[in-house]
């Protein structure tokens, strides 16, 4: 039994006795709260005095608070985990554990299968959408941001038991793929053969297709400033993308494609993988947007304006933010030429990741990664694959796109609830999250020049067009080059390749936890000597303390656990005398039992820092224990095996949290 459950438990106890003893009927709301200090109890609860007030309004007779926790107290000791209830005060009740007899179930148990089997019985599947780089250049750190979070995400509801689908949403469409077009075709008058050509030409100098399709992409920025009748072009080639089979299509498929190939490679850097790439040359060629719009009309939520700014325009109106002209181009599904707006492309999307559209998509093999797991892309030709698994259908559907997108999200959410209210607004989430900029430094160690104005700005705002960001292979880059200088220094011993891959892990694990550390709300400023230290709140702080707690049981003789959980069993008096003066060992085993609560808690609140916190928090417990006992050396048998028992407790869930977290431990730090 865990934490929770234990907590749990003893709700159901107090709701039980109030029924009985004052028959007042409480509900599941009852308020539990953990002391600051172990030794003013495990759990504290004030229901006394919310069942005075109950008793006074039924009664209408006074009933002294103290008194009802009295009652509740010697309800509250018949649970055999409990060693015993004090009331403090005018009527607190904190109730103390029996340590002994926690320690010795946790030690004896699976603790990993214990702390992530909340919500283990759940086989619904629910959906998971990140990424979505427009394929049209490397992604940036920024990117990053939105993949790291969307795969912490992923691994959090699946270590809380559910089933998830990862999806990555390829826009090969849309007007930022138009413009890397226009600058193959105007500015460098290549066609799809001489594409090609370059992209072997990069590949044997060792160079990237995305990166230099970056470059271009500012160059066509640029071009379009001082060459108007560029942007012409621009609105020709979109529409023959669209379209679709014609050359400037081909040619454009060409260039997503292998932009999107260098994109996964770069997030297999991080550990982030895919299920599913949808694209949304599929949801126009397969007819989804007008399955959806359809779909609309039929139940008449959408409506044709006939006059106004909207006049002509197909509108899906909402009472909220109604006459806010800021977001009415949102609400807008079908523009006055016939075109259909991302919103209204979204909805559909939506409704097929909802299992509600009534369509479906064809399917191939995108890749397989290393070890053989596949990862499809959408097509719009049957390929009549057997082995293709089935897709959409999902119970919610989480999509992880930045605050700037709020708005729209909100049309999408209240736009499929008010198509299909059975489902309801729940069904969709939208993770948002705000964005990541530069610090001034950062700009100019890039090589960017500011203007006084920006100097004096807390962040740059980081911009494709203008070619201002970090590279995310740059950043893994010199993440690696630096966390490879420490190894050398600390581990001359080793090899070249075991350098390398002990540097690779630890810098992934560096910039992961940097971009999990703050709340989604939090602009994080990027900053090169924060993101790359070593020391106070990072990544390496937190494998650090999981590679010292595996070097113990590297220094431990054999079979030194189980003779520590044998010995715990059977000197459970010693055990909790040892506990009435060893506090601190008793806040590192509660801590690393509530990994499972915490991994729900980010669930419920679709926050991932706050497992980054409670990592950081395991951690530092760790070290503070580890300084100030002799875990290996300590003479006393009993009290030797307490402490070993409480370390692979501790590193137990240290690892598993940054497993969690999509952080490896290394062998050595």
């Amino acid at each position: 039994m865990n934490i929770s459950q234990l907590q749990k438990v003893l709700r159901e106890k107090v709701v039980q006795t109030a029924k009985e003893k004052f028959n007042v009927e409480l509900g599941t709301a009852v308020a539990g709260e953990v002391p600051p200090k172990t030794e003013l109890g495990d759990l504290a609860f004030p229901v006394a005095f919310e069942l005075a007030k109950r008793i006074k309004q039924q009664t209408g007779k006074k009933k002294n608070p103290r008194e009802i926790a009295e009652t509740l107290r010697a309800a509250l000791e018949t649970q055999d985990f409990v060693e015993r209830v004090e009331v403090a005060g005018a009527g607190y009740l904190n109730v103390f554990y029996n340590r002994a007899k926690f320690l010795s179930e946790s030690v004896s148990a699976n603790a990993s299968a214990e702390q992530n089997s909340s919500g283990n019985e759940t086989i619904s599947k629910v959906c998971v959408e990140h990424t979505s780089v427009n394929p049209n250049k490397a992604a940036h750190i920024g990117h990053v941001r939105n993949s790291v979070l969307g795969d912490t995400f992923v691994r959090i509801l699946r270590a809380s038991g559910k089933r998830v689908e990862v999806q990555n949403y390829i826009d090969n469409t849309g007007v930022q793929v138009a413009d890397v077009v226009v600058g193959f075709v105007y500015l460098e008058k290549k066609n799809l053969d001489d594409i090609k050509q370059l992209d072997e030409n990069l590949k044997a100098g060792g160079k990237s297709f995305d990166y230099y399709c970056w470059d271009l992409y500012a160059k066509v920025g640029v071009a379009y400033q001082q060459n108007e009748g560029l942007k012409t072009k621009r609105a020709a080639v979109l529409h023959s993308i669209e379209e679709g089979n014609n050359e400037t299509a081909m040619l454009a498929d060409f260039v997503a494609t292998r932009n999107v190939e260098c994109i996964l490679k770069t997030m297999e850097r991080l550990s982030i993988r895919y299920d599913l790439l949808p694209r949304e040359s599929e949801i126009l060629h397969l007819h989804f947007w007008q399955k959806a719009f359809e779909e609309m009309k039929r139940r008449d939520v959408i409506k044709y304006e006939i006059e106004g700014k909207a006049s002509g325009c197909w509108v899906m109106p909402f009472e909220s933010h109604a006459g806010n002209d800021e977001h009415d181009a949102d609400k807008i599904l079908v523009r006055s030429n016939g075109t259909v707006t991302y919103t209204g492309k979204d909805i559909a999307y939506q409704m097929w990741k909802l299992g509600l559209l009534g369509l479906d998509f064809y399917y191939k093999l995108f890749r397989e990664y290393a070890d053989g797991k596949a990862v499809w892309i959408t097509t719009a030709e049957d390929l009549r694959s057997e082995k293709v698994p089935v897709f959409g259908s999902n119970e919610t559907v989480y999509n992880v796109i930045d605050s700037r997108q709020s708005y729209p999200q909100e049309v999408v959410k209240k736009g499929v609830a008010t198509i299909f209210p059975e489902r309801g607004e729940a069904a969709s989430v939208h993770l948002s999250y705000e964005m990541v900029a530069l610090s001034p430094n950062a700009a100019e160690q890039l090589g960017f020049t500011l203007s006084e104005e920006d100097k004096q700005k807390s962040f740059i705002e980081m911009s494709g067009r203008k070619g201002l960001g970090v590279k995310a292979d740059d950043l893994i880059d010199r993440l690696e080059a630096n966390a490879l200088r420490e190894v050398e220094t600390r581990h001359a011993d080793l090899s070249m390749e075991e350098k390398k891959k002990t540097a690779h892990t630890i810098a992934i694990g560096a910039l992961r936890y940097f971009l999990l550390k703050f709340t989604l709300t939090t602009v994080i400023v990027f900053d090169f000597k924060e993101a790359l230290s070593f020391e106070g709140e990072t990544g390496c702080f937190c494998q650090y303390s999981a590679v010292r707690a595996n070097s113990i049981f590297r220094k431990l003789e054999e079979n030194a656990l189980e003779n520590a959980t044998e010995t715990i069993s059977n000197s459970q008096t010693e055990i909790q005398e040892l506990f009435a003066t060893e506090n601190e060992v008793w806040s590192l085993i509660t801590l690393a039992s509530r990994l499972g609560e915490t991994i729900a808690q980010a669930v419920t609140a679709t926050e991932p820092a706050i497992l980054a916190k409670y990592t950081f928090g395991l951690a530092k417990a760790f070290n503070l224990f580890y300084h100030n006992h002799k875990i290996i050396t300590e003479e006393n048998p009993v009290k030797r095996a307490l402490l070993i028992a409480t370390a692979d407790l501790a590193r137990k869930s240290l690892t598993n949290a940054l497993m969690t977290l999509g952080i490896e431990v290394p062998e050595r730090m």
